[in-house]
């Protein structure tokens, strides 16, 4: 059974209310690198970017973050952009939902072995089931679930928003 936590509307407007955030605690940065953890995480950092130049002039590097979510280990951990052209930047991590933070533990490998200036994360949900010491910096909503419940999270137009499964 699916319940629409929340639509597009509300989904935009979290979004919104995120970039501004980002904007207000890196108001002394010229550039900052929103890394989305493809898929979702990806679409997620580029409607992130396209908020955030609507709302600053701070400069975006979009950078795509590619794993196998099933078996992080298994697979590399790839960025789709020079690793140093990131280094002494300011680093968003960016994914649709933090559940145990296995995903965005992971995600931080390839950003380890270069100099950065700050790492933060941005999630569109944070289901608060941690496993790993991740602790989002910006969450456009907080919900706490049964393990045995999903959380998805669709950028896709004919059902764009949050949803319980």
């Amino acid at each position: 059974m699916e319940h629409l936590i929340l639509d597009k509307a509300q989904t935009l407007q979290k979004i919104k209310r995120i970039a501004i955030e980002i904007y207000e605690r890196n108001l002394k940065e010229k550039e900052i690198v929103l890394a989305g953890i493809y898929d979702k995480g990806y679409a997620f950092a580029e409607l992130l970017q396209k908020e955030l130049n609507a709302v600053s002039d701070i400069q975006t590097i979009l950078v795509k973050v590619s794993l196998d979510k099933t078996s992080p280990l298994q697979s590399e951990i790839t960025l789709d952009t020079d690793i140093k052209l990131l280094k002494k930047k300011t680093i968003i991590l960016i994914d649709d939902v933090l559940n145990t933070g296995r995903t965005l533990a992971y995600s931080l490998k390839p950003f380890l072995n270069i100099e950065i200036k700050k790492l933060q994360v941005a999630v569109v949900v944070d289901r608060q089931h941690k496993s790993f010491p991740i602790s989002p910096d910006y969450v456009g909503y907080s919900l706490s679930t049964t393990l045995k419940e999903h959380i998805e999270v669709s950028f896709e137009k004919s059902r764009f928003g949050v949803y319980l499964h």
